[in-house]
């Protein structure tokens, strides 16, 4: 998932994000906010060793989800 991909769809990713992902707080997510760059540093801030398996839950997170609303769709 890129920079692009996780804004577009923060909202619905936070969400299962903290369910999956115990260790973030409310107040991270308010911090990361769908900055792609601040949930990597968040991440590697909480999970450390275990960053790339949650990089790549995430990257299946985002293949797996139907395009948010606010996406163009490409015809």
């Amino acid at each position: 998932m890129n920079a692009e991909e996780l804004k577009g769809k923060w909202m619905q990713f936070k969400g299962e994000l903290k369910e999956k992902w115990g260790k973030f707080t409310d107040k991270d997510l308010l911090e990361i906010g769908g900055n792609y760059d601040r949930f990597s540093a968040k991440v590697q801030e909480r999970y450390g060793d275990k960053k790339r398996e949650l990089m790549k839950w995430a990257d299946q997170w985002y293949r797996k989800t139907p395009p948010a609303k606010t996406e163009k769709k490409i015809q």
